[in-house]
Order: C-alpha cells, then sequence, then structure tokens
C-alpha cells in the first residue's frame, strides 16, 4: 500500500507541476514556470521511483517463494 501513496504522491506533484507551468507561461513568469517544469519531473521521477520498488518487492517474494519450494 506505501507504493500506492509513493505514486499517487508524485503523480499530485506532477500534476501540480503542470498547473504552475501553464500559469507561468500565461503570466510570462520564467521562475513561477521553471518551479512547475521541476515539480513536473520529480513528480515523475517519483512515480518511477515507486513503480521500480514495487518490481522490485514483488521480484523478491517471487524468489523466496521459489525457494521456500525447492527446501
Amino acid at each position: 500500500m506505501a507504493d500506492k501513496a509513493k505514486k499517487m504522491h508524485g503523480k499530485a506533484q506532477e500534476t501540480m507541476g503542470q498547473a504552475k507551468g501553464k500559469a507561468g507561461r500565461a503570466m510570462d513568469d520564467d521562475e513561477l514556470r521553471l518551479k512547475g517544469a521541476s515539480d513536473r519531473v520529480e513528480g515523475e521521477g517519483k512515480q518511477a521511483a515507486a513503480e521500480t520498488e514495487k518490481a522490485v518487492g514483488d521480484a523478491t517474494d517471487e524468489v523466496k517463494g521459489r525457494i521456500r519450494k525447492h527446501k
């Protein structure tokens, strides 16, 4: 469940970054636009990290299961 929460947090940060970027472009505010881009990329990274963490956990569980089966 922690993976889902991390992924959702990343998606929220990505969405806020997109909104900041659009607001920055609309107001011709380069600082806000760049902050939005930074937040968006960081949010995407958090989502990717959560997906990787889940994949590694799933693979670890599969290996443990196979080891138990062969004992």
